[in-house]
């Protein structure tokens, strides 16, 4: 499983409070503890809003997890290409732009993007309350690559996402406990219109949700999604953030059984026939 949303909170690096707001410590240990029941084996760290555009715990989270395991940057307006490049070297794929609860610069924001695509193939990924999703078409329509977090956030964004699905965006299964929508409807629709849309998070550890993860989502999601659920957990995320896509497990299938015709039986010799007794 290839969880492609996840925040973590080490106290060694300083946080900045957003909206007053400080969460408690989240570590890669605490992590691993809470998703002990799955197999996983890659994941995106996601820098959130109160870790402003700090890139040391980013780097220091990546060198420990592992190869398997990409960066997601709230990107310093100031950063060089170099920085840019190195961002890459350590393990970051994508810029993150949190529209709900951080103001930007839209054209501002624009343009860094356009450039660390242009850099290092990194896409967009957009924190944004669903509703203002049809007033940024101008935005969206000059990014390269887009993913939109949490499944849009309402069913009010839903047709302009689903629009947006169709022309090659992807969808982050996360953060049920933020939406105000029918989340099994929402997977269905956004699947049906393209199968490579959709990206498991768990979004731990959920701060200021309105509920956090839980291990039922997984049923969920299999729920909504049927067979197709390898590639919502894993390999979509995983060619959405230039990792090798895991080959799922085929699964065994039965020695096939060849009728025989009665004629084709092999015929006994008479020694083998043994009479049944007679009962008196």
């Amino acid at each position: 499983m290839f969880d492609a949303h996840l925040h973590i909170i080490d106290p060694r690096y300083p946080l900045v409070e957003n909206e007053g707001y400080l969460p408690e410590p989240f570590t890669i240990e605490d992590y691993r503890k809470r998703m002990s029941r799955f197999d996983i084996d890659g994941g995106a760290v996601v820098a959130a809003s109160f870790q402003g555009t700090d890139t040391d715990f980013l780097r220091a989270s990546l060198a420990e997890l592992g190869p398997d395991w990409v960066g997601v940057v709230n990107l310093d307006p100031d950063a060089t290409d170099e920085d840019i490049a190195d961002l890459d070297r350590a393990g970051v794929r994508a810029i993150r732009f949190n529209l709900k609860r951080a103001a930007g610069d839209i054209v501002t924001l624009t343009m860094q993007a356009l450039r660390a695509y242009e850099i290092a193939g990194w896409h967009v990924e957009l924190y944004i309350d669903g509703s203002m999703l049809g007033s940024l078409e101008p935005v969206i329509s000059k990014l390269p690559a887009l993913s939109i977090d949490h499944l849009g956030m309402s069913d009010e964004c839903l047709p302009y996402l689903l629009d947006l699905v169709d022309r090659g965006v992807k969808v982050k299964a996360s953060g049920f406990g933020r939406v105000s929508m029918n989340v099994v409807t929402a997977l269905r629709r956004i699947h049906a219109v393209n199968p490579e849309a959709l990206m498991f998070g768990s979004d731990l550890p959920g701060n200021r949700a309105g509920r956090p993860f839980r291990d039922s989502d997984i049923e969920l999601i299999a729920d909504a999604i049927g067979t197709d659920m390898y590639r919502v957990l894993e390999n979509n995320a995983r060619a959405c953030y230039r990792l090798p896509v895991r080959v799922p497990p085929a699964p065994e299938e039965p020695t096939p059984t060849l009728r025989i015709r009665r004629a084709d039986l092999p015929k006994p010799s008479p020694g083998d026939t043994l009479p049944f007794p007679v009962v008196e």
